[in-house]
């Protein structure tokens, strides 16, 4: 049976430019290419949140998709992950709901707390009490999103829009932690693990069953990054600067004992390559590997990773929609 294939744009703005000529095209671009992708047969365009960042990351999630979904009419913005312990959560619970309401119910996020107390220090919060502190945001949101008066810090405040999506608007929890899972099933919440993890799913479920929960699983088995050239070989010299520059910023995040699969501790192209964390294939490549698999098949393309100049993620883009999609 041929694979039912739901094409990921993952946009992170990793490899910021001093040049704000550059930047600013950069960003224009990446909302057009959500554009694109919504008109082209991409399942999702994925933004992702990181703060302290040498090379540049993406710290406004909610206003990225703002912007994609104003451009947009079919496809899912999926906020992976939203650090939901930076935000103030009343805040956060009318932000999310207004996305709902203007996407009627596009918008879907990945709740997470983050991993690295740079980010807590940045935004002025505590790192200590980050589990606790998750747990009161949790029951804020879907408090708030009920749509009558709650108490909030001992007095009943009422938040607007109502969402469109009911009961609330969706969202997964995701981690990588025992804790993580325990807390997802406890509180009813769909998990959404970072990577394939077969022994914490398991418990995930386990947990949700003892609880009277029904349990699911959103799971990403081929977590390959794709570019799409004529060229791999040509491509890997003249991009793999950027694929580096990115690889090497993720790897000084690692946390002890948690093995991430986007994570390379690689010294060179020639070793990032024989990873496969990235990948460059050309269009009949990537089409003989669609025709491989079965089930839901997720392909992520990230066409402007590490600063790709602009010209060549389009490049990749239309190649990809060209060559691939057109041809299923």
């Amino acid at each position: 049976m041929a694979a039912l294939v739901s094409p990921v744009l993952r946009l992170n703005m990793s490899g910021a430019s001093d040049d704000p000529e550059i930047e600013s095209t950069r960003y224009a671009a990446a909302i057009a290419m959500a554009e694109y992708a919504d008109r082209n047969g991409f399942a999702i365009v994925n933004v992702e949140e990181h703060h302290d960042a040498d090379i540049g990351w993406m710290g406004s999630p909610l206003l990225m998709s703002a912007l994609i979904i104003s451009r947009t009419q079919r496809i899912t913005v999926r906020a992976s992950a939203l650090l939901v312990t930076l935000y103030d959560p009343v805040r956060l619970a009318e932000e999310i709901a207004l996305l709902d309401v203007a996407s009627r119910g596009r918008f879907v996020f990945v709740m997470g707390q983050g991993y690295r107390p740079s980010e807590y220090h940045a935004m002025d919060r505590d790192w200590a009490s980050r589990g606790q502190s998750t747990e009161f945001v949790i029951e804020t949101l879907l408090a708030a999103w009920r749509g009558d008066p709650f108490e909030y810090r001992g007095r009943l405040i009422h938040v607007s829009p109502r969402p469109y999506t009911r009961p609330h608007p969706p969202f997964f929890y995701g981690g990588m932690s025992r804790v993580a899972v325990l807390r997802a099933a406890r509180y009813g919440l769909p998990f959404f693990p970072a990577q394939p993890m077969p022994e914490l799913e398991r418990l995930y479920l386990e947990e949700s069953q003892r609880l009277g929960h029904p349990g699911y699983i959103e799971r990403h088995e081929d977590l390959s990054l794709l570019i799409i050239d004529e060229e791999p070989e040509r491509a890997w010299q003249e991009l793999g600067p950027c694929l580096l520059r990115e690889a090497r910023q993720y790897a000084r995040w690692s946390m002890i004992g948690v093995e991430r699969h986007h994570e390379a501790e690689a010294e060179s192209i020639a070793a990032l390559r024989s990873q496969r964390i990235y990948e460059i294939l050309t269009p009949d490549e990537c089409l003989a590997r669609v025709h491989e698999k079965s089930g839901e098949y997720k392909p992520i393309l990230h066409p402007l990773a590490g600063g790709i100049p602009v010209e060549r993620a389009w490049h990749s883009m239309r190649l990809f929609a060209e060559g691939v999609l057109e041809r299923l």
